[in-house]
């Protein structure tokens, strides 16, 4: 099974397709552990987009 490229990116309630370390593009912005199957969170009470940066 291959994994998905650093740089990938997908929304707030998307299935994560890669665990790892997810950072929120735009600002402001955080990094935070997602596994991979989990729902992808909003940040700030908002929908945004996550973006791959570092395996687990």
């Amino acid at each position: 099974m291959s994994r998905s490229p650093l740089g990938t990116r997908v929304q707030t309630g998307s299935v994560c397709p890669e665990s790892g370390v997810w950072k929120v593009v735009g600002t402001p912005s955080t990094t935070a552990p997602i596994a991979r199957g989990n729902r992808m969170p909003p940040y700030g009470g908002k929908a945004v987009y996550w973006e791959l940066i570092q395996y687990a």
